[in-house]
């Protein structure tokens, strides 16, 4: 399966129907990924945003429900590792927009694309601020898929920071592609390729790797 299949899998996570089963230890953190599905699947199955002309405002939706489940600043600072230090506020500031806009137009949309496949929480582990969400995903093809959703507690609240999918995690993936433009190129070099890839609307050249 390529990374993109990959991360399409733990996107689709966002749209599984209920109800899937609990452990009965399950503590915060499972809490806090359960009840961001709860919403998406509520707006998913909301028949006035099923109109074609609130597609625009349905998407919306399920945008903000991400950003109020992921850390996507946390995310970004992982993605860069090294490169994140001696970065302005500024800089980062920019960063963090235009990497978590290449990850809405590059998966946000393929959510809708989801069909059926059912999701187990397989329990949770944590230390301190750090936990981590076990799920299992059954594809309707035969066998599960492990899913792990790797968190850290911020302002009192548990939040998503990088997804691992049968042992490849979204942030590892995604350091190895920045550290090798920046390498070949430069930070701005990869600054200006995220900023082209916004103005064309289009994450072909930054997506998921193999």
């Amino acid at each position: 399966m390529t990374m993109a299949g990959r991360v399409l899998l733990a996107a689709a996570v966002l749209a599984v129907p209920l109800p899937f089963p609990l452990q009965a230890e399950a503590g915060p953190p499972t809490e806090a990924v359960r009840t961001h599905v709860e919403h998406v699947i509520r707006v998913l199955e909301d028949p006035a945003l099923r109109e074609q002309a609130r597609l625009p405002e349905r998407r919306a939706t399920i945008r903000r429900i991400a950003y109020d489940l992921f850390d996507f600043e946390e995310t970004t600072r992982r993605c860069l590792g090294r490169h994140w230090q001696g970065r302005t506020p500024a800089e980062r500031a920019e960063f963090v927009t235009l990497f978590a806009d290449l990850l809405e137009r590059t998966y946000v949309g393929r959510i809708e694309q989801y069909s059926g496949e059912q999701i187990v929480f397989a329990g949770e582990s944590v230390e301190g601020a750090q936990a981590t969400v076990r799920t299992r995903l059954a594809i309707k093809s035969g066998g599960d898929v492990p899913i792990d959703y790797r968190m850290h507690r911020l302002d009192g609240r548990w939040r998503v920071y990088d997804v691992t999918i049968e042992g490849v995690s979204l942030v590892g993936n995604y350091r190895a592609q920045f550290n090798r433009i920046i390498q070949t190129s430069s930070y701005e070099g990869l600054v200006q390729r995220l900023r082209a890839r916004a103005d064309e609307g289009d994450p072909v050249g930054l997506a998921p790797a193999r």
